[in-house]
């Protein structure tokens, strides 16, 4: 994501950055003060070069657009979100749009992007927005965060790169930038740390327009170079100060790091059965359900599952649909 308008540079990078001690709960408290402006140039100069031209990043897109690509974005690659997010914007181009609709069409038109639950949530703050803001995402953070299925990063994430506010935005491509140029280790925690947020506070322009474009371009840079595998270091803007790179970049210690797995799972099935209901546009008998995975006992869970989320409402007769409350 990015924010709107071009920063104010910083200085040029100091090469002799050392503050691995930052990510640490237990480091003292003057080991870890650290400020992030050797890094702040570098990384926004790259970015004004390399960043792609995603849609939501337009000035058009504005905060509904932002906060709908944040959405899809979530455990879902660029380029399945992309062809959605298009369809989406076409159909709803304002919160009051969806909110107009049953909650099944959200569900309906998030297609296969996964996590359909997110559909909901986003439905959910859209009506939120449309009777609580008169049909605008808000600019306020605590009232950002005041939406439903809105948390802490989606919150910071519209604040900064719709309104370029000044807020840590915290995803798992800037965890792990972070993790690797200043704590010195390959992955970040498997979840956010009290430690880590205060990292991201202290790495933070202090100028509001900089401190935005610092953060899509930190997000940026997990993403294009500083991945989770197969590491660009040869095109890393600070790979000069990177404290993993200079630490001769020690293999993980953490918890084993495993690869989420989908064939055979019950949100393959939950998949499977949301797609017959999708492409129906009335109510679909149980038969028809029952004809989509082998297990029964496990389709019957994940059915389950799906009607305990409200992602499908059950009827009269074993007939179910997608929600229209």
């Amino acid at each position: 994501m990015t924010a709107p308008t071009k920063p104010s540079h910083h200085g040029p990078a100091d090469p002799g950055l050392r503050v691995s001690a930052a990510v640490s709960d237990s480091a003292p408290a003057a080991a870890r003060t650290v400020s992030g402006e050797p890094l702040h140039s570098p990384v926004i100069e790259w970015f004004d070069e390399h960043a792609r031209d995603l849609p939501w990043r337009r000035p058009e897109a504005g905060a509904w657009g932002v906060m709908v690509s944040e959405f899809m974005l979530q455990q879902t690659p660029v380029n399945r979100v992309l062809p959605v997010y298009e369809q989406w914007l076409a159909r709803w181009p304002r919160p009051a749009d969806l909110a107009a609709e049953a909650p099944g069409e959200a569900v309906r038109a998030w297609g296969r992007l996964g996590y359909p639950r997110r559909a909901l949530r986003l439905h959910g703050a859209a009506v939120a927005i449309t009777e609580r803001h008169g049909g605008d995402v808000p600019s306020d953070h605590a009232q950002l965060l005041a939406l439903p299925g809105i948390g802490e990063y989606t919150a910071a994430a519209v604040a900064s790169f719709a309104y370029g506010q000044r807020h840590a935005v915290l995803d798992t491509n800037v965890r792990r930038v972070f993790a690797r140029a200043v704590g010195g280790v390959q992955y970040p925690p498997n979840a956010t740390t009290a430690a880590e947020r205060r990292l991201a506070r202290a790495l933070l322009p202090e100028d509001e327009t900089t401190a935005a474009r610092w953060a899509a371009a930190s997000m940026e840079l997990g993403a294009l170079v500083c991945t989770a595998r197969n590491e660009s270091c040869h095109r890393c803007p600070i790979t000069a100060q990177c404290a993993w790179n200079l630490a001769g970049k020690p293999a993980h210690e953490g918890p084993p790091r495993r690869a989420q797995t989908y064939a055979g799972t019950d949100r393959q099935v939950r998949g499977r059965l949301l797609a017959v209901l999708r492409e129906s546009r009335g109510p679909v008998p149980r038969s028809a359900l029952e004809r989509v995975w082998h297990e029964p006992v496990q389709r019957a869970r994940a059915l389950d599952g799906l009607v305990a989320d409200g992602l499908v409402e059950p009827l009269a007769d074993g007939l179910y649909r997608l929600p229209l409350t």
